[in-house]
Order: structure tokens, then sequence, then C-alpha cells
């Protein structure tokens, strides 16, 4: 899966308005989301509606609460692998929200700044899919790939940036499994 032009190949592209341009055009830092519309559901539109500003308050009564949110990721990857991409690479995507990272003493806020944000579609409690930690291990290597300032020890999840806030993707997710595969290592069915 390369990158090109800032569009991951193979992935489907629904661009959203909620980007601007990277103020330093750095990217060295990726966020791990969880997202699921509504709540603890799986699949339908939802999700791209809400990044695209076209989600109908009146469909669900989560809706309402959020369909003024103005948000984005760069990628999102489906229950089946199915990659999803908003918003290419080198542009700032609205994800990470109040957030910091702190590395070698020195903090660091907004992070949409200079980090590439993936929404799993999932909750904190269900296991994600073997096919999502593949298209996760496969665009995670592009982008380091194409990214030598993304380094896979500046791979986090936005819990860690903002924990106070948020606690996706949550325990449900196996770091472990995740970077056995990005490293290519093990027998994984």
């Amino acid at each position: 899966m390369p990158i090109h032009e800032g569009w991951l190949d193979g992935a489907r592209r629904v661009p959203s308005p909620n980007q601007d341009v990277r103020p330093d055009g750095e990217v060295s830092l990726l966020v791990l989301h969880s997202i699921s519309l509504p709540p603890g559901q799986f699949g339908g539109e939802a999700i791209e509606r809400l990044f695209t500003n076209r989600l109908d308050p009146a469909a669900h009564p989560f809706f309402a609460a959020i369909a003024g949110l103005r948000v984005s990721a760069h990628l999102l990857i489906r229950r089946d692998g199915e990659c999803v991409q908003f918003v290419p690479f080198q542009a700032r995507a609205w994800h990470a929200g109040r957030s910091c990272w702190r590395e070698g003493g020195v903090e660091r806020r907004a992070l949409n700044d200079f980090a590439v944000g993936i929404e799993l579609e999932g909750d904190e409690v269900s296991p994600y899919t073997l096919a999502q930690y593949r298209a996760l291990a496969a665009a995670t290597r592009a982008l380091l790939a194409s990214y030598p300032a993304l380094t896979a020890e500046r791979i986090t999840s936005h819990a860690h940036v903002a924990p106070l806030r948020k606690s996706d993707p949550g325990p449900a997710f196996d770091w472990a499994y995740f970077r056995q595969r990005l490293a290519g290592s093990g027998n994984f069915t």
C-alpha cells in the first residue's frame, strides 16, 4: 500500500472539508482512535457523514448532540478492513482536539499540526477484527516509509495524548498484537 500525493493506494477517497494546511508540513506522530456511530453500532454511513458535515441530527437521538461538530481523520479502517481516506496525509485533519505529546522532556500541543489520525471502526470494549489489524499494519508501514520523522516509537493512542478526555481505542485494542503485525513477525490467522 504505497502513498502517492498524500493518498493511500487502495483507500476509498471521501474528501472532508474539515482539514487545512499543516503549519510546518511536519508528519511525525500517529494517533490511533476508535469510533462507532451510533455508539456501539458498526456499519452504515454515519461516520462518513460526520466527517463530511452531512450527519442528519434527526437520524438517531445521539446524532443531535454531535451533528454540529467539525471533525475528521485522515483514515478510517472499517471492521472488514476497508480503508476510507478523508484527508491527505500532508494536510491537517481535525482529530486530536485538546491534546499533548511529551517526548524527551519536551511537551508539544496542537497535535493536529503534526499528527496523522487513524480511526478504527469500533468501540473500547469490542475486540477489533483481524482485517482491521492487517489494514492498520499495512497503512502504518506505508506511513513509516513515506514520512521519515514518523517512527514506530511515535505511534500512540488518543487516550495517551488526551487522558482526561478520551480513552480510545481502549482496552479492546491489542497493542502487542498490532506491533507484531507491524513488524511482520508471528503466525497470524
